[in-house]
């Protein structure tokens, strides 16, 4: 009796707050359905409010950035015939400062087993540094291969320096694991650390994938370092996540958003143009434009749930989506049923094997209301995937880290790249015609 009165009245409380509606359904099913560890999961994570501390390091890393980074105003002149690229590059600027590029090299990864090989074969060639930065590193066949290679440029007077997330990597490493890779010259730290008190510290998590290579090759999407995203590791079936890397002066962006949280971790700040490589040693000429992003809870500007939203209100034939967590607050339906509306072919791929059953109970609410609004919904047959990609008319592309749930679009620090126009996106619809007939 005791504990559904406390329920009900932490129900109350989270219908009352300021924040979306799924976000508040999935928390009073929790609630509801586990009373008293619901409760206490709510405490540890449910509050959007920001750590001081976070809040005040974050600000002035964001500061550092801005006095560094400029766009070529060239490239703003050029979208001007283009409406587009002008919408999604007056957007990156004007909330987060992200500049458009073009000349750049991108490869596609249809499965984690590709993306983990380049990454293989381009850390091996690494001269100058290597930065690495993901949620989840998992002691593994993937990270005991990488580790080596890590120790061993480290041999080679290479500058390695790794970021992971204490949450996402908690039950992997040791307490002290981070002190043992710093011993071995492997510059480490881990961001936000789990405190013991019962505090909004934890709900902020790095939920980037990043790795950077001299400055000249960058890599990002859905895997992180875990023998499953590879599957030498079997769970829930078939394990699909996919990647980009990309080549060429668009790289500066992924070194800065590695900097950027490197440095509000460190005591002695690291300078950007030190790792910045001239845009003249560049030789790509590969068409169309790159804008990587990152996001960061810190500010109102939610550049990962805009990109998603100027590519489905800027679509005319299609938008197809994968994504592991569909848990989608009033505006994003809205806009998913705008789409349809406007005669746009909607199209959603989830796992057909799920990781995570609440969340996928709450994935499976909202795929009922978008059925109903016209979306296609399809379930990945032979298993779970996990990549984070959009792509719309044969002409624009996402591919990053951002789910399209609250926590991804308010709580989470994330990354990504979006495309127009580049080579890779007939790669990316041969994927996504491919997965189709697979669900």
């Amino acid at each position: 009796c005791v504990l559904s009165i406390i329920s009900v009245c932490t129900c109350i409380h989270v219908i009352n707050r300021n924040s979306d509606s799924s976000s508040k359904l999935l928390w009073v099913f929790t609630i509801m359905f586990l009373p008293f560890f619901g409760c206490i999961l709510y405490l540890l994570f449910g509050d959007k409010k920001i750590p001081k501390e976070l809040m005040v390091q974050d600000r002035q890393a964001v500061e550092d950035y801005k006095k560094y980074i400029s766009q070529n105003k060239q490239y703003l002149d050029d979208s001007y015939g283009d409406l587009i690229l002008q919408r999604m590059s007056l957007m990156a600027w004007n909330n987060g400062y992200f500049p458009v590029y073009q000349n750049c090299d991108t490869t596609y990864f249809p499965k984690g087993e590709d993306q983990y090989n380049a990454m293989i074969h381009e850390l091996i060639k690494a001269k100058k540094f290597i930065f690495i930065e993901f949620f989840i590193i998992n002691k593994s066949v993937m990270w005991d291969t990488i580790l080596q290679i890590l120790l061993d440029k480290v041999q080679e007077g290479v500058d390695v320096r790794l970021i992971y997330d204490d949450f996402g990597s908690l039950e992997f490493f040791e307490m002290d694991y981070c002190e043992w890779l710093n011993n071995k010259g492997i510059k480490t730290h881990v961001f936000n650390k789990i405190r013991p008190e019962i505090a909004i510290q934890m709900n902020n998590r790095d939920h980037r994938k990043i790795i950077v290579i001299d400055g000249k090759v960058g890599f990002t999407g859905g895997c992180n370092i875990s023998d499953e995203y590879i599957n030498t590791k079997k769970r829930f079936g078939y394990w699909k996540d996919m990647g980009l890397m990309v080549k060429g002066p668009c790289v500066e962006t992924l070194t800065v958003s590695f900097l950027q949280i490197w440095n509000y971790q460190e005591s002695y700040k690291t300078n950007y143009n030190d790792f910045i490589v001239s845009k003249d040693t560049f030789h790509y000429f590969e068409n169309g434009y790159v804008l990587p992003f990152f996001d960061s809870p810190t500010d109102d500007k939610y550049v990962g749930k805009n990109m998603h939203l100027n590519m489905l209100n800027h679509a005319y034939k299609y938008v197809w989506i994968t994504i592991p967590y569909l848990i989608l607050d009033s505006e994003m339906i809205s806009a998913l049923d705008l789409a349809v509306d406007n005669g746009v072919d909607v199209r959603i791929v989830i796992p057909g094997i799920p990781d995570k059953r609440m969340v996928y109970d709450v994935t499976k609410a909202n795929v009922d209301e978008l059925i109903r609004k016209g979306v296609k919904v399809y379930e990945y047959t032979p298993g779970f995937i996990h990549g984070k990609v959009c792509l719309t008319d044969d002409r624009n592309a996402l591919v990053g880290t951002v789910n399209m749930d609250f926590r991804s679009y308010y709580l989470h620090y994330e990354c990504g790249i979006w495309m127009r126009d580049t080579d890779c996106i007939s790669d990316i619809k041969k994927d996504f015609l491919n997965i189709f007939r697979s669900s």
